[in-house]
């Protein structure tokens, strides 16, 4: 037992990390008004979305670093209706679970039925699997974490591996297994990711480099149909063991990180979007266009890397942002080749937070929408429903994020890579764009649609 002694250093230790963490969080609330620290222009429901932008990284902070022990891990959602940013995908489950690549773990899953990941049709009835499915390995901090746009030096992360629908075994119940270890088992068949590299070739006396967390995303075409993946994983070095029961000293270390990581994901994503997207138009652009957003048009599309802030691997990216009054639309149209597994469109708030993709239909993917025999994607971006298929609600907001995603099981040549345009037109002048076989709805046939979208969001964070 310890003395009273003892007990008071732990008090004192736990108050001073409870002080930092305080600390971290009012520097972490001032940012939400300080321009010189790129806030997006104030409004009042700017500043409302702040606020919980900011709560949205209490609650990712707070499981992080309380409840994430590689030891004995559990796969968590990293992006979820509780905590959005990084302009993410309305269409995604974003999943990790820290891991220790010295370490073996086994990952479970059972999938509803999977036709279509082998290029079948799916049957007349489902459920069905999500359309897309991928895991990653890495390690270092996840993006965002130090607040420093250093992170974005190539070599500053480590991928291990990627595997997804495309190749994963799976057998014909829809189960599936994938290992992951410093060493593949001698005559192991199955799927398995190899958790550790030689030292950096930079540094090539240095010691080996192992996975901290994998991570991934399930990705949902048909909102009434498919069913998320419920996935297990298990340290088998660790399986049928405990934790150590928590101490004051990990508990400070733990309260220090929290603060720390609310700091930096605030300060990092806000810095990103003015100096990497120039979401401000203050920093010129290169000649080509390739990263810089413009307003109510597109950057050249791009591949996934640490000039866009990492992404899905198997992602090809455009962006840009809209600025609309009530009687105006944005009118974007795009083609592509190959055969990608994933095609989607996402808006975004000037924090990078999705709006409400649940009650409101601020996403499309190939599946919602329509594109004709033409092979031309085609939108309408208004704040007023237009009455067309491919209507994008932005929520009431008169700007924000432009996010499309092309997703491949072998990424094509950048020649090859899919194109994009926009155009601000009229709210009036919309029949005059979109083509005569695009389907109109009607207001009833809208709230249907939107009652999909409410019935699966709940269905894809339920916990229970």
């Amino acid at each position: 037992m310890s003395d009273s002694g003892d007990l008071s250093r732990d008090s004192a230790q736990l108050r001073e990390a409870w002080d930092d963490l305080i600390d971290k969080l009012q520097d972490a609330r001032d940012i939400i008004e300080s321009p010189d620290r790129f806030a997006p222009e104030p409004s009042p429901r700017i500043l409302a979305e702040g606020y919980r932008y900011l709560m949205g990284f209490v609650h990712h902070a707070i499981e992080r670093t309380f409840h994430a022990d590689p030891e004995f891990p559990a796969f968590r959602n990293a992006l979820s209706i509780f905590n959005k940013s990084t302009i993410e995908n309305a269409d995604a489950i974003y999943f990790y679970a820290p891991i220790d690549g010295r370490n073996r773990y086994l990952i479970k899953g059972k999938a509803a039925d999977f036709s279509h990941w082998k290029g079948l049709p799916r049957p007349a009835q489902g459920p069905y699997a999500p359309q897309y499915f991928i895991f990653e390995t890495a390690n270092g901090p996840m993006s965002g974490d130090t607040g420093d746009l250093r992170e974005l030096v190539p070599g500053f992360r480590t991928g291990f591996g990627t595997l997804d629908t495309s190749s994963l075994v799976i057998d014909d119940n829809g189960e599936f297994e994938l290992l992951l270890g410093p060493e593949k088992p001698e005559g192991y068949t199955g799927n398995f990711l190899c958790t550790v590299k030689g030292p950096n070739k930079r540094d090539p006396e240095g010691a080996d480099r192992y996975a901290t967390f994998i991570s991934g995303r399930q990705l949902f075409y048909d909102w009434e149909n498919e069913e998320a993946i419920h996935l297990s994983i298990t340290n088998l070095d660790r399986e049928g063991g405990h934790p150590e029961p928590l101490t004051p000293e990990r508990a400070a270390s733990e309260l220090r990180e929290m603060g720390s990581i609310l700091n930096g994901q605030m300060a990092f994503w806000l810095d990103f979007y003015d100096k990497v997207l120039n979401v401000f138009g203050s920093h010129g652009g290169p000649e080509d266009g390739r990263y810089f957003y413009q307003e109510n048009g597109y950057n050249k599309p791009n591949a996934a890397s640490s000039d866009t802030g990492g992404g899905m691997s198997t992602n090809v990216y455009a962006g840009g942002m809209y600025h609309l009054q009530d009687y105006e639309a944005l009118y974007v149209e795009a083609t592509y080749t190959g055969d990608p597994l994933y095609v989607s469109v996402h808006l975004g708030n000037l924090w990078g937070e999705s709006p409400d993709y649940a009650n409101h239909q601020s996403s499309l993917n190939l599946h919602q929408m329509f594109m004709g025999e033409d092979g031309v994607q085609r939108w309408i971006i208004a704040h007023k429903d237009p009455g067309v298929q491919n209507w994008l609600d932005t929520t009431g907001l008169p700007k924000g994020f432009l996010s499309h995603r092309w997703a491949y099981a072998e990424m094509p040549a950048e020649e090859d890579f899919p194109t994009i345009r926009a155009e601000k037109i009229r709210l009036d002048q919309v029949e005059d764009y979109i083509p005569a076989d695009m389907p109109r709805l009607t207001p009833q046939q809208r709230r249907d649609e939107i009652a999909v979208r409410q019935a699966h969001v709940q269905r894809r964070y339920r916990v229970f």
